[in-house]
């Protein structure tokens, strides 16, 4: 059954940023003004994850004045994975989306996920490789390619059937949210495979949505390319270990729209 516009459950948007003073703002006054026009009950939740700049501040002014708005902050600098499980612990409504402080994928994107939900999966993810997809800026050409091949070893090693693992658009109903994100170990930018990795485990269904996406150039996390060569590397090596450490996860009893397919079911 199709959610009706004034039915949406209430949606908590997890935002994860490490030293990103000079464009959060702009994602996160997009992500407002969308979720404003909606009329719909929601959080968004900034989680500063250790930055050495002033992205705390500067959430924390534009936050003011917005009650549904929260920054949270930690000292140290823990990865991505630590961020998105850190906001997903604080997050109380009935879905949680988490997305990329760059925006990459528009936000109104949101709705397509939430088709994904209201027929009857539980996790609905972004997907940049789907023939509907639309790429409206792409990646550099190395990376392209090694996006490809990376891919290809996930789905044997991990998660066979979805072809994007790491597009930072994902949306999650709370208790699937909580289920297995309280399970994820990894801190670094693997968390997305172990995430996928332990919702297939526990038998939840996953619709792999096709969405619009533009590359942003300006991340901190792999500012150069041997940076990024470095944790493509570190992440293939993360592919052994979230075999072996949930290699005992089992199937929920009755997990939520764990069995019934959609029309991008991965």
């Amino acid at each position: 059954m199709t959610t009706h516009p004034e039915n949406r459950p209430s949606l908590s948007v997890v935002v994860p940023a490490y030293n990103e003073s000079a464009r959060l703002i702009p994602t996160l006054q997009a992500a407002a003004d969308y979720l404003d026009s909606r009329g719909d009950t929601y959080e968004l939740l900034v989680v500063d994850d250790g930055s050495t700049d002033a992205t705390s501040a500067v959430a924390g002014s534009w936050a003011d004045s917005r009650p549904q708005i929260r920054v949270l902050r930690y000292e140290t600098n823990r990865g991505k994975g630590y961020a998105v499980r850190y906001g997903i612990e604080h997050a109380v409504c009935e879905r949680v989306l988490f997305m990329d402080a760059d925006l990459s994928t528009p936000v109104e994107e949101l709705v397509k996920l939430e088709r994904a939900l209201d027929t009857g999966s539980t996790v609905a993810i972004g997907s940049r490789p789907l023939r509907e997809s639309q790429l409206l800026v792409r990646q550099p050409w190395y990376r392209e390619i090694a996006g490809r091949a990376f891919n290809q070893i996930v789905q044997m090693a991990a998660t066979p059937g979805i072809h994007d693992t790491q597009c930072g658009f994902k949306l999650f109903t709370r208790t699937a949210a909580r289920e297995i994100f309280s399970r994820c170990l990894l801190n670094g930018f693997s968390f997305d495979i172990e995430a996928l990795f332990l919702a297939r485990r526990l038998g939840y269904g996953i619709a792999e949505v096709p969405v619009r996406w533009a590359h942003q150039e300006g991340s901190s996390a792999f500012p150069t390319r041997a940076a990024w060569l470095r944790g493509g590397l570190k992440m293939l090596g993360d592919l052994l270990r979230i075999r072996w450490i949930h290699r005992a996860v089992r199937p929920l009893a009755t997990p939520a729209g764990g069995t019934r397919p959609t029309p991008h079911q991965a």
